[in-house]
């Protein structure tokens, strides 16, 4: 039991990636480690540091960044907080978005910037194999084909295991897949927000992993004797904890990635995993939307 409360990421149950690398289901989303608008050093490097040490030691074995946030500094920042990595710890970035400033994404999909950039995330993490290397963006400028197709070129050297989409419709999940084995997709998804539910059910019947970005928006829901606010006050709960606790709950193929700076913020997310909703408790917060 000591140890259960000790590491409450691990009372989320587990979820093999592509078969064969098995993750706490309630992982890290490293994005809030910049600065502002996704940009620069953060204002206290030394606090996102000790939130990652925190994240280990509470469970979590999977964690998700890109080489666009800062650009790199979330990787520079992981290795500095974890390098040499525990063998159990899975590490996903992404490619595909170039930056020219805070708050500015621009899709970028061109084979030699997806080899450049996945060369600089295996420099900046640390590593000789990138565990799950995710597309960010489809560019439309660019073939599909020629964007998952150097992916693919990059698995087959080693430098890759496996590959996942971001932000993807179902047809596009399928033309992925006719060019190279697709384990995961991360897209918009919350209580809030459920416009990807045709995505998230084909996940689960294909078995990918479902990678929901922006898991805690409450919107209304956490207003003052809101659904979630009454029921928040039932379980002594907060009404995030409440959300994450409802993504866990609504798919065996679901990821969330709560992200934060603080260390305090963290400890609370993660024990979202120890909140066991009811099938009316579950129902109720489906239905409030």
């Amino acid at each position: 039991m000591a140890q259960e409360t000790a590491r409450p990421a691990d009372a989320s149950g587990v979820y093999r990636l592509g078969g064969d690398l098995p993750v706490n289901r309630l992982g890290y989303g490293a994005m809030q480690l910049t600065g502002p608008g996704v940009w620069g050093e953060p204002k206290d490097p030394e606090e996102a540091v000790r939130v990652l040490r925190r994240a280990a030691e509470l469970g979590v074995n999977f964690i998700d960044t890109a080489d666009s946030y800062g650009p790199f500094v979330s990787e520079q920042l992981i290795r500095k907080a974890l390098h040499p990595y525990p063998q159990s710890l899975v590490i996903a970035t992404k490619g595909g978005l170039s930056r020219s400033g805070p708050d500015d994404w621009r899709a970028l999909g061109r084979p030699e910037y997806l080899r450049q950039q996945t060369e600089l995330s295996l420099r900046h993490l640390g590593v000789e194999r990138i565990d799950l290397y995710q597309l960010h963006r489809i560019d439309p400028k660019v073939p599909l084909a020629d964007q998952v197709g150097e992916l693919f070129l990059l698995q087959q050297e080693g430098k890759i295991r496996h590959i996942g989409l971001s932000e993807v419709t179902v047809e596009q999940i399928e033309e992925a897949r006719k060019i190279a084995g697709i384990v995961s997709v991360q897209n918009l998804y919350n209580l809030a927000d459920r416009s990807a539910e045709d995505v998230l059910e084909y996940a689960e019947r294909e078995n990918l992993g479902f990678i929901p970005w922006f898991p805690m928006a409450t919107g209304q829901l956490a207003r003052p004797g809101g659904p979630l606010d009454s029921l928040a006050k039932e379980l002594g709960a907060s009404p995030s904890q409440l959300a994450l606790a409802w993504l866990l709950r609504r798919s065996p193929v679901m990821l969330p990635i709560p992200g934060t700076s603080r260390v305090a913020h963290l400890e609370e997310n993660i024990q979202a995993a120890r909140v066991a909703l009811s099938d009316a408790q579950f129902q109720a917060l489906g239905q409030a939307v």
